[in-house]
């Protein structure tokens, strides 16, 4: 590339800058004061100015003269602040008025200086140049600022994934040593998640469910069962029904996982620094609802199930909801001792359980939301 190429290449794209005057005199004179260091374009009214703001070449500055017909340069600044198009571009006051009160206004307005007349052409040229230079600074603010912005939002949902991935590996460990599962995880997580969202307007789950606390719930939900890996494989595998005493240690797995969590967050708090710490309280806020729907997920609404006896209320809403979902998941599934119950069947026992099973609120809203569990039932269906 020769070198008049390569200077051309390098020089910046010379501003844009409009001139907004009623007399013919005032805009040829800053016309001919600035032409030689920009691009001139000039209007001789508040109504053509509004317009050739938006004309492309946008303008990068605004001279605008203060007293103007119909519609003065006060208005015509009012009128590009409001629109977001030209809200930013910076607007220099031409004026031979030489009160503060009326220089006071149009700063209030948002206007960035004034230049009165009759001209000196040097105040022109160095007050043009120096609210550029300013703009110029802000747009390179404002880019910068969008784009760690974007960065930020990227990294988040890169973390997110990662903890989505990280759970989801868990969640399959676990279920890789229990041949009854399936796509369990993955309807049952959509399931908890339709009961929830269907649920958050009651005031009776609101307070466990509001504030980011749903979504923490559904992404916990895929761990409930991760304390079968402490469960012997004669048992987790066994083909057939168990005995009472292999149930009884089959019981075991809700605080098997309960305390491999609470491990977890021990030892990740043990390990961190103070600052580490003290940004950690998301992080155990899921781990705490992970805690709590495996602890309890296997507890019932009169106090008959297991490993706490919990009834009612006592039990998290994060395990009530799980009860339900793992429990009409296993209806509806094949199994080794029994063939996969119709949503009929499944949804008559449900209701069965209603008030001695589960929550009753919850068997209400499962009913309110049937054919969205039998949807996620047939678009995540096990292969045989």
């Amino acid at each position: 590339m020769g070198e008049p190429l390569r200077q051309a290449a390098a020089t910046p794209p010379r501003r844009t800058l409009l001139v907004v005057d009623d007399t013919p005199q005032n805009l040829a004179v800053l016309g001919e004061v600035l032409k030689s260091h920009y691009q001139v374009r000039a209007v001789n009214s508040g109504e053509r100015a509004l317009r050739a703001a938006h004309t492309e070449p946008r303008p990068d500055l605004i001279l605008l003269d203060v007293m103007m017909p119909e519609m003065d340069g006060y208005e015509v600044l009012r009128h590009l602040r409001e629109d977001p198009a030209t809200r930013a571009t910076p607007v220099i006051f031409i004026t031979a008025m030489t009160g503060s009160d009326d220089e006071m206004r149009g700063l209030e307005l948002g206007a960035v200086d004034y230049i009165t007349k009759p001209f000196n052409p040097s105040i022109v040229l160095a007050r043009v140049r120096t609210q550029l230079e300013l703009k110029e600074a802000r747009d390179r603010l404002a880019r910068e600022n969008e784009w760690l912005e974007a960065e930020v939002h990227r990294r988040m949902r890169e973390n997110l994934l990662i903890q989505d991935l990280n759970v989801r590996a868990l969640a399959c460990l676990a279920e890789a040593r229990d041949n009854e599962t399936g796509n369990h995880i993955i309807r049952t997580q959509f399931y908890v998640k339709v009961l929830a969202t269907r649920l958050l307007p009651n005031p009776r789950f609101t307070a466990a469910l509001s504030g980011g606390r749903l979504d923490i719930t559904v992404k916990a939900a895929p761990l409930h069962d991760i304390g079968k890996v402490g469960i012997p494989d004669a048992i987790l595998l066994k083909p057939g029904r168990l005995t009472p005493e292999e149930f009884e240690i089959m019981k075991t797995h809700p605080v098997i996982g309960a305390e491999a969590i609470e491990r977890a967050m021990d030892q990740a708090l043990g390990g961190a620094d103070r600052d580490a710490a003290s940004l950690a309280g998301g992080a155990f806020a899921f781990l705490e609802i992970a805690r709590e729907i495996s602890l309890g997920h296997h507890e019932k609404w009169d106090g008959s199930g297991y490993p706490a006896g919990l009834a009612g209320d006592a039990i998290p809403v994060s395990a009530r909801l799980m009860a339900l979902a793992d429990v009409f998941d296993a209806l509806i599934s094949r199994r080794v001792y029994k063939a996969p119950m119709s949503l009929d069947e499944a949804t008559r026992i449900i209701v069965e359980g209603r008030g001695r099973h589960f929550d009753p609120e919850i068997v209400d809203a499962f009913l309110e939301c049937k054919d969205q569990f039998a949807e996620i039932a047939a678009r995540y269906v096990d292969e045989e």
